[in-house]
């Protein structure tokens, strides 16, 4: 089998594009918004402030947490949310590295 589209770029490269395309949505920049205000809180709390059915913030919560965005802890029933702050620096850098970079106009 050949190799994938992926295998062909640098693991940084990967990464920031997985976590570019989990920002990529309105709903996901609402959700990493209201849990930057938030200590810790369940998935039922984000669904009381977005205009999103249950099941659609659990799909956005799901991309978050695939790209490392967010971090997830069972509580009994519930999952309790909060930011991955190692990612958001990690991000943070990238962006910092493009603009340093950048000869451009």
């Amino acid at each position: 089998m050949g190799a994938t589209k992926t295998d062909h770029f640098t693991d940084q490269q990967n990464e920031m594009a997985l976590i570019a395309k989990a920002l990529g949505h309105p709903a996901r920049i609402a959700i990493i918004e209201y849990l930057l205000g938030q200590k810790e809180c369940i998935c039922g709390d984000i669904v009381n402030v977005l205009p999103l059915a249950q099941p659609t913030v659990s799909q956005h919560l799901k991309e978050l947490k695939n790209a490392g965005l967010i971090k997830g802890t069972i509580d009994g029933t519930a999952i309790c949310y909060c930011i991955n702050n190692k990612i958001l620096q990690k991000l943070h850098l990238y962006i910092q590295s493009i603009i340093s970079k950048n000869n451009c106009c």
